[in-house]
Protein backbone atom coordinates (compact mmCIF):
# COMPACT_ATOMS: atom_id res chain seq x y z
CA UNK A 1 0.00 0.00 0.00
CA UNK A 2 1.16 3.51 -0.79
CA UNK A 3 1.83 5.17 2.59
CA UNK A 4 -0.77 7.76 3.56
CA UNK A 5 -1.16 10.28 6.38
CA UNK A 6 -4.75 11.42 5.96
CA UNK A 7 -7.77 9.51 4.71
CA UNK A 8 -10.96 11.53 4.29
CA UNK A 9 -14.32 9.81 4.75
CA UNK A 10 -17.08 10.62 2.24
CA UNK A 11 -20.61 9.17 2.49
CA UNK A 12 -21.30 6.86 -0.45
CA UNK A 13 -24.86 8.14 -0.70
CA UNK A 14 -23.77 11.74 -1.40
CA UNK A 15 -22.30 12.13 -4.86
CA UNK A 16 -21.39 15.80 -4.46
CA UNK A 17 -19.54 15.19 -1.19
CA UNK A 18 -17.55 12.35 -2.74
CA UNK A 19 -16.60 14.52 -5.70
CA UNK A 20 -15.45 17.34 -3.42
CA UNK A 21 -13.47 14.89 -1.29
CA UNK A 22 -11.39 13.98 -4.34
CA UNK A 23 -10.27 17.61 -4.48
CA UNK A 24 -9.69 18.04 -0.72
CA UNK A 25 -5.95 17.48 -0.59
CA UNK A 26 -6.27 14.31 1.48
CA UNK A 27 -3.84 11.50 0.66
CA UNK A 28 -6.74 9.10 0.19
CA UNK A 29 -10.52 9.25 0.05
CA UNK A 30 -12.59 6.63 1.86
CA UNK A 31 -15.96 6.27 0.16
CA UNK A 32 -18.29 4.92 2.81
CA UNK A 33 -20.96 2.26 2.39
CA UNK A 34 -21.33 1.52 6.10
CA UNK A 35 -22.42 3.74 8.99
CA UNK A 36 -23.00 6.98 7.06
CA UNK A 37 -25.42 5.30 4.64
CA UNK A 38 -29.02 4.47 5.69
CA UNK A 39 -30.06 0.84 5.19
CA UNK A 40 -32.62 1.83 2.59
CA UNK A 41 -29.97 3.68 0.56
CA UNK A 42 -27.31 0.94 0.43
CA UNK A 43 -28.02 -0.18 -3.16
CA UNK A 44 -28.07 3.39 -4.45
CA UNK A 45 -24.84 4.18 -2.59
CA UNK A 46 -23.09 1.20 -4.17
CA UNK A 47 -24.03 2.47 -7.62
CA UNK A 48 -22.81 6.00 -6.81
CA UNK A 49 -19.52 4.74 -5.39
CA UNK A 50 -18.98 2.57 -8.47
CA UNK A 51 -19.61 5.62 -10.63
CA UNK A 52 -17.00 7.65 -8.74
CA UNK A 53 -14.45 4.85 -9.05
CA UNK A 54 -15.13 4.59 -12.78
CA UNK A 55 -14.52 8.31 -13.09
CA UNK A 56 -11.17 7.98 -11.37
CA UNK A 57 -10.20 5.01 -13.54
CA UNK A 58 -11.07 6.99 -16.66
CA UNK A 59 -8.39 9.52 -15.73
CA UNK A 60 -5.75 6.85 -16.42
CA UNK A 61 -2.85 5.37 -14.54
CA UNK A 62 -0.88 8.61 -14.60
CA UNK A 63 -3.55 10.54 -12.74
CA UNK A 64 -2.62 12.84 -9.89
CA UNK A 65 -4.97 12.55 -6.94
CA UNK A 66 -5.82 10.66 -3.78
CA UNK A 67 -5.85 6.90 -3.45
CA UNK A 68 -9.37 5.47 -3.64
CA UNK A 69 -10.57 3.33 -0.76
CA UNK A 70 -14.06 2.06 0.10
CA UNK A 71 -15.37 1.15 3.54
CA UNK A 72 -17.68 -1.79 3.01
CA UNK A 73 -20.26 -3.11 5.40
CA UNK A 74 -19.08 -5.79 7.80
CA UNK A 75 -19.22 -9.51 7.05
CA UNK A 76 -21.68 -9.93 9.92
CA UNK A 77 -24.11 -7.50 8.28
CA UNK A 78 -24.71 -9.84 5.34
CA UNK A 79 -24.07 -6.93 2.96
CA UNK A 80 -20.34 -7.39 2.30
CA UNK A 81 -20.59 -9.63 -0.77
CA UNK A 82 -23.04 -7.28 -2.48
CA UNK A 83 -20.74 -4.35 -1.68
CA UNK A 84 -17.74 -6.10 -3.20
CA UNK A 85 -19.65 -7.15 -6.32
CA UNK A 86 -20.56 -3.52 -6.96
CA UNK A 87 -17.29 -1.73 -6.20
CA UNK A 88 -14.43 -4.03 -7.26
CA UNK A 89 -13.39 -2.48 -10.55
CA UNK A 90 -10.38 -0.67 -12.04
CA UNK A 91 -9.55 2.42 -9.99
CA UNK A 92 -10.16 0.88 -6.56
CA UNK A 93 -7.01 0.69 -4.43
CA UNK A 94 -8.22 -0.89 -1.20
CA UNK A 95 -11.22 -1.74 0.93
CA UNK A 96 -11.60 -1.00 4.63
CA UNK A 97 -13.52 -3.86 6.25
CA UNK A 98 -15.18 -2.83 9.53
CA UNK A 99 -15.61 -4.81 12.73
CA UNK A 100 -13.37 -7.69 11.63
CA UNK A 101 -13.18 -10.45 14.25
CA UNK A 102 -12.36 -13.76 12.55
CA UNK A 103 -9.74 -15.22 10.25
CA UNK A 104 -12.50 -16.77 8.14
CA UNK A 105 -13.97 -13.31 7.43
CA UNK A 106 -10.62 -12.08 6.15
CA UNK A 107 -10.04 -15.17 4.04
CA UNK A 108 -13.53 -15.04 2.55
CA UNK A 109 -13.06 -11.37 1.69
CA UNK A 110 -9.69 -12.08 0.09
CA UNK A 111 -11.02 -14.96 -2.03
CA UNK A 112 -13.97 -12.86 -3.16
CA UNK A 113 -11.61 -10.08 -4.22
CA UNK A 114 -9.52 -12.60 -6.15
CA UNK A 115 -12.57 -13.82 -8.05
CA UNK A 116 -13.86 -10.34 -8.80
CA UNK A 117 -10.47 -9.07 -9.94
CA UNK A 118 -10.28 -11.94 -12.42
CA UNK A 119 -13.79 -11.19 -13.66
CA UNK A 120 -12.90 -7.53 -14.30
CA UNK A 121 -9.48 -8.14 -15.82
CA UNK A 122 -7.68 -6.61 -12.82
CA UNK A 123 -4.23 -7.85 -11.84
CA UNK A 124 -4.43 -10.27 -8.92
CA UNK A 125 -3.74 -8.61 -5.57
CA UNK A 126 -4.44 -5.07 -6.76
CA UNK A 127 -7.23 -4.40 -4.26
CA UNK A 128 -5.74 -4.50 -0.77
CA UNK A 129 -7.52 -4.97 2.55
CA UNK A 130 -7.35 -2.68 5.57
CA UNK A 131 -8.74 -4.27 8.72
CA UNK A 132 -10.80 -1.95 10.90
CA UNK A 133 -10.29 -3.11 14.49
CA UNK A 134 -13.39 -2.01 16.40
CA UNK A 135 -14.13 -4.60 19.08
CA UNK A 136 -12.49 -6.29 22.04
CA UNK A 137 -12.31 -9.56 20.09
CA UNK A 138 -10.78 -7.77 17.11
CA UNK A 139 -8.08 -6.27 19.32
CA UNK A 140 -7.43 -9.65 20.97
CA UNK A 141 -7.10 -11.49 17.62
CA UNK A 142 -5.44 -8.68 15.69
CA UNK A 143 -2.14 -10.43 14.83
CA UNK A 144 -3.91 -13.53 13.49
CA UNK A 145 -6.34 -11.40 11.49
CA UNK A 146 -3.51 -9.54 9.78
CA UNK A 147 -1.78 -12.79 8.87
CA UNK A 148 -4.96 -14.35 7.49
CA UNK A 149 -4.20 -13.08 3.97
CA UNK A 150 -1.31 -11.46 2.07
CA UNK A 151 -3.85 -8.90 0.85
CA UNK A 152 -4.01 -7.32 4.29
CA UNK A 153 -2.01 -4.11 3.95
CA UNK A 154 -2.48 -2.66 7.42
CA UNK A 155 -4.95 -1.96 10.22
CA UNK A 156 -7.07 1.00 11.28
CA UNK A 157 -8.19 1.08 14.90
CA UNK A 158 -11.55 2.64 15.79
CA UNK A 159 -10.90 5.10 18.61
CA UNK A 160 -13.77 7.56 18.15
CA UNK A 161 -15.52 8.80 21.26
CA UNK A 162 -18.71 6.75 21.79
CA UNK A 163 -17.64 4.51 18.91
CA UNK A 164 -17.87 0.75 18.55
CA UNK A 165 -14.63 -0.07 20.36
CA UNK A 166 -15.33 2.12 23.36
CA UNK A 167 -18.83 0.69 23.58
CA UNK A 168 -17.59 -2.89 23.39
CA UNK A 169 -14.88 -2.32 26.00
CA UNK A 170 -17.30 -0.51 28.31
CA UNK A 171 -14.65 2.08 29.09
CA UNK A 172 -14.78 5.85 29.37
CA UNK A 173 -13.11 8.22 26.91
CA UNK A 174 -10.79 11.13 27.63
CA UNK A 175 -8.55 13.43 25.66
CA UNK A 176 -5.58 12.00 27.59
CA UNK A 177 -6.31 8.67 25.90
CA UNK A 178 -5.68 6.52 28.97
CA UNK A 179 -8.75 4.32 28.56
CA UNK A 180 -7.92 3.20 25.01
CA UNK A 181 -4.14 3.22 25.37
CA UNK A 182 -3.78 -0.55 25.73
CA UNK A 183 -5.98 -1.28 22.70
CA UNK A 184 -4.17 1.33 20.62
CA UNK A 185 -0.79 -0.02 21.67
CA UNK A 186 -1.67 -3.67 21.09
CA UNK A 187 -3.07 -3.08 17.60
CA UNK A 188 0.02 -1.09 16.69
CA UNK A 189 2.34 -3.76 18.11
CA UNK A 190 0.51 -6.56 16.29
CA UNK A 191 0.53 -4.59 13.04
CA UNK A 192 4.27 -3.96 13.24
CA UNK A 193 4.97 -7.54 14.36
CA UNK A 194 3.09 -8.77 11.29
CA UNK A 195 5.41 -6.72 9.11
CA UNK A 196 3.01 -3.94 8.17
CA UNK A 197 4.70 -0.55 8.18
CA UNK A 198 1.79 1.89 8.09
CA UNK A 199 -0.66 1.43 11.02
CA UNK A 200 -3.55 3.89 10.88
CA UNK A 201 -5.58 5.51 13.64
CA UNK A 202 -9.30 6.20 13.54
CA UNK A 203 -11.40 9.34 13.53
CA UNK A 204 -11.62 12.13 16.07
CA UNK A 205 -15.33 12.80 16.07
CA UNK A 206 -15.60 16.30 17.61
CA UNK A 207 -15.46 18.62 14.60
CA UNK A 208 -15.41 21.74 16.78
CA UNK A 209 -12.42 20.72 18.90
CA UNK A 210 -9.32 21.39 16.82
CA UNK A 211 -7.09 21.56 19.90
CA UNK A 212 -8.29 18.12 20.99
CA UNK A 213 -7.81 16.77 17.47
CA UNK A 214 -4.20 17.95 17.45
CA UNK A 215 -3.52 16.64 20.96
CA UNK A 216 -4.98 13.22 20.16
CA UNK A 217 -3.13 13.06 16.83
CA UNK A 218 0.18 13.89 18.50
CA UNK A 219 -0.39 11.09 21.01
CA UNK A 220 -1.18 8.77 18.11
CA UNK A 221 2.01 9.78 16.31
CA UNK A 222 4.10 9.27 19.45
CA UNK A 223 2.71 5.75 19.78
CA UNK A 224 3.81 4.97 16.23
CA UNK A 225 0.73 5.50 14.07
CA UNK A 226 1.55 7.17 10.76
CA UNK A 227 -1.81 8.81 10.05
CA UNK A 228 -5.53 8.61 10.58
CA UNK A 229 -8.98 8.84 9.06
CA UNK A 230 -10.77 12.20 9.22
CA UNK A 231 -14.43 13.09 8.75
CA UNK A 232 -14.23 16.66 7.40
CA UNK A 233 -11.82 18.56 5.14
CA UNK A 234 -11.18 21.10 7.91
CA UNK A 235 -9.44 18.36 9.90
CA UNK A 236 -6.86 17.73 7.16
CA UNK A 237 -4.43 20.58 7.89
CA UNK A 238 -4.34 20.15 11.70
CA UNK A 239 -3.85 16.39 11.38
CA UNK A 240 -1.11 16.78 8.79
CA UNK A 241 0.68 19.22 11.09
CA UNK A 242 0.29 16.96 14.13
CA UNK A 243 1.76 13.88 12.42
CA UNK A 244 4.57 15.70 10.61
CA UNK A 245 8.08 14.85 11.76
CA UNK A 246 9.48 18.05 13.37
CA UNK A 247 12.10 19.83 11.30
CA UNK A 248 14.63 19.57 14.14
CA UNK A 249 14.25 15.77 14.17
CA UNK A 250 14.67 15.59 10.40
CA UNK A 251 17.86 17.64 10.59
CA UNK A 252 19.27 15.52 13.43
CA UNK A 253 18.52 12.20 11.75
CA UNK A 254 19.95 13.42 8.44
CA UNK A 255 23.13 14.19 10.36
CA UNK A 256 23.06 10.74 11.98
CA UNK A 257 22.77 9.00 8.61
CA UNK A 258 25.43 11.13 6.98
CA UNK A 259 28.02 10.83 9.76
CA UNK A 260 27.39 7.14 10.47
CA UNK A 261 27.66 6.15 6.80
CA UNK A 262 30.90 8.12 6.51
CA UNK A 263 32.59 6.37 9.44
CA UNK A 264 31.16 2.95 8.59
CA UNK A 265 33.28 3.03 5.43
CA UNK A 266 36.36 3.26 7.65
CA UNK A 267 35.36 0.20 9.68
CA UNK A 268 33.68 1.98 12.58
CA UNK A 269 30.14 1.17 13.77
CA UNK A 270 29.76 3.27 16.91
CA UNK A 271 30.07 7.07 17.11
CA UNK A 272 28.50 10.00 18.90
CA UNK A 273 26.34 12.60 17.20
CA UNK A 274 25.47 15.68 19.22
CA UNK A 275 26.63 13.81 22.31
CA UNK A 276 24.39 10.76 21.67
CA UNK A 277 25.55 7.22 20.96
CA UNK A 278 24.88 6.08 17.42
CA UNK A 279 25.36 2.48 16.33
CA UNK A 280 23.47 0.32 13.82
CA UNK A 281 20.27 0.39 15.89
CA UNK A 282 20.18 4.20 16.01
CA UNK A 283 21.17 4.38 12.34
CA UNK A 284 18.21 2.18 11.38
CA UNK A 285 15.92 4.34 13.50
CA UNK A 286 17.21 7.43 11.68
CA UNK A 287 16.52 5.87 8.29
CA UNK A 288 12.98 4.95 9.31
CA UNK A 289 12.19 8.46 10.59
CA UNK A 290 13.52 10.02 7.39
CA UNK A 291 11.38 7.65 5.31
CA UNK A 292 8.38 8.70 7.36
CA UNK A 293 9.23 12.39 6.90
CA UNK A 294 8.91 11.95 3.12
CA UNK A 295 5.13 11.86 3.66
CA UNK A 296 5.29 15.50 4.82
CA UNK A 297 6.73 16.91 1.61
Amino acid sequence: MKPVRIILFAPGSKERVMTKALESGADAVLLDLEDSVPIAAKAEARALVAQVIDGVAAAGTGRVGPAIFVRTNSAASGLLDDDLAAIVRPGLDAIFVPKVESVSEVQHTASTLERLEAAHGIKSGTVEIVLMIESALGVYRCFDLINASPRVATTCIGVAQDGDLQTDLGCSWSIEGTELLYARSKVLLDTRAAGKAWPLDGVYSNLNDEAGLIQDSRLSARLGYVGRTVIHPKQIAPVRQAYAVPAAEVAYYQKVVSEFEAVEKTGTAAITVDGKLVDYAMYQRARRVLDLAKLDR
